[in-house]
């Protein structure tokens, strides 16, 4: 950055107070030259002329933040805890009518907990906490006091943002929904009946699959019923999830509750077994109001808020929390499935199997992961203990409560697309297709369905020939007959 140029806004605030937080996904700075934009290592930096120098008081650059830049809640519930209270006081009695005042005064007040020494607002109208032209908001919660309107994505125990990002535009503006179920109408109902328990099975298999585990047949099932029962748990009662994460785990490590350890996401590497550590979970004193939080917020966005938004901030909040030792990642992918169903997204009884799309893009996954981990990983001090054990020696708590979950909602919204167009509309294609080969099959030869069945299987799988080596499976048919077999499958299937 030139010397000439100021850097103000969140950034500014971020140095001023020496905060332990993320960088917000703006940095904006005044200065020399025209106004511009621009993109630097994934994060975007706005230029200002020097009329736009907001000066050197924490009121003059949260000003700034709340007029022209996305908030990060993280930055503004550390700065509204570190400034002196008679700043913001001062503010709000200088401005008593306006939008920036009253809402830094919101802030500071949902943010401490604590109320300034300050009359409730006069007749005004009412202005959002959050601008909608720069985040995603849920629906507002007026609060006559400020004469503010809430519509943040939760409340002060569990809240995180997403920005308005043209990805995310982009994404609502083609109406996923609505595509998922033209593609199931195009269909027969038993066609889609075959197609729906396939699909439930797929999930469970790739859900499985992207932890690299194999599970058992009783395993397996027991994950395709909860899938099938997704409507009957309830975020609001932690007993549901307990109960879920101890049917999709060996029953040896059931939770009971909420974990009371430290746990982490690494991997074992060299000869000495060193542990190299990806993710560090909150801290379990932290797990129960991390919960509770997040309990809230999920109550607030499955009424409020479009569903793949909602399934996005709810399920990698969760994964984020990790509060079981084991099924945490399979837990986080069903609560996708859970409020995209609950919120009319998939129709009754039918799933979107995100997860195989999810395997298909590993790499996109870990980064939509990492864009978390990688962000809060320096701000966490931690150290080995004597018994191997990781200890957690700062307070971290508000790195998982508040985070930016635009990356999140972007790669969802990628994935229900590519899976619908993949998973779904491919195998609905499928079984038509086989379905057509099948009474091909029939009209020339009849023959049992088991065995019907297998030889259509076994010429689609081929390119449409039965090959030499499964020929003596079927050796009651005469090389004519094959040839007639073919030739009807190639014929209904073009």
């Amino acid at each position: 950055m030139s010397q000439a140029q100021k850097t103000v806004g969140q950034v500014a605030l971020l140095q001023r107070f020496d905060l332990r937080r993320p960088a917000p996904f703006v940095t904006s700075t005044v200065g020399p030259g025209s106004r511009s934009t621009r993109i630097e290592a994934g994060r975007r930096v706005e230029h200002y002329t020097r009329a736009y120098d907001p000066g050197e008081t924490v009121a003059g650059h949260l000003r700034f933040a709340l007029r022209y830049e996305p908030l990060d809640m993280g930055i503004i519930v550390a700065v509204m805890r570190a400034v002196q209270p008679a700043e913001i006081r001062d503010w709000v009695l200088a401005e008593p009518n306006g939008q920036y005042a009253r809402r830094a005064w919101f802030f500071y007040e949902w943010a401490t907990g604590g109320q300034l020494d300050l009359p409730d607002a006069g007749v005004v109208r009412y202005v959002s906490a959050l601008s909608p032209e720069f985040h995603i908001t849920a629906g507002p919660r007026k609060s006559p006091r400020h004469k503010v309107e809430d519509n943040l994505l939760g409340g002060p125990g569990f809240c995180p943002t997403v920005r308005r990002s043209d990805a995310i535009a982009a994404a609502l503006d083609r109406g996923l929904a609505a595509r998922g179920r033209a593609v199931l109408h195009s269909v027969a109902p038993d066609v889609l009946a075959r197609a729906v328990n396939y699909l439930f099975t797929k999930e469970t298999r790739t859900s499985f699959e992207i932890e690299h585990e194999v599970p058992s047949q009783e395993k397996a099932q027991r994950f395709v019923q909860s899938l099938q029962m997704a409507d009957q748990l309830s975020l609001d009662h932690l007993q549901d999830l307990i109960a879920l994460q101890g049917r999709i785990v060996d029953p040896r490590y059931a939770a009971t509750g909420l974990r009371d350890f430290q746990n982490f996401v690494g991997g074992t590497i060299g000869f000495d077994y060193t542990e190299h550590v990806h993710f560090i979970c909150p801290r379990p004193e932290d797990i129960a109001p991390l919960m509770t939080g997040w309990q809230e917020m999920s109550r607030r966005l499955v009424q409020d808020l479009d569903p793949v938004i909602a399934a996005a901030v709810i399920a990698f909040g969760f994964v984020f929390l990790h509060p079981f030792e084991d099924g945490n990642g399979r837990i986080h992918r069903f609560l996708i499935h859970k409020i995209l169903s609950d919120q009319g997204f998939t129709p009754q009884g039918v799933l979107f199997p995100v997860s195989a799309a999810i395997l298909r893009d590993r790499h996109g996954y870990d980064r939509c992961l990492e864009a978390f981990s990688g962000a809060i990983g320096p701000h966490i001090d931690w150290s080995w203990g004597p018994d191997k054990s990781l200890r957690v020696t700062n307070e971290t708590a508000d790195l998982y409560r508040y985070f930016d979950a635009t990356p999140q909602v972007e790669y969802l919204f990628d994935r229900i697309d590519n899976t619908i167009e993949v998973d779904l509309r491919q195998e609905l294609a499928f079984i038509a297709r086989f379905d057509q080969a099948l009474q091909a099959v029939r009209q020339i030869i009849d023959m049992p369905d088991r065995r019907a069945r297998l030889l259509t299987q076994l010429v689609l799988q081929n390119g449409g020939r039965l090959s030499k080596g499964k020929r003596g499976q079927f050796a009651e048919l005469t090389e004519d007959e094959i040839a007639a077999v073919e030739q009807a499958i190639a014929t209904a299937t073009s």
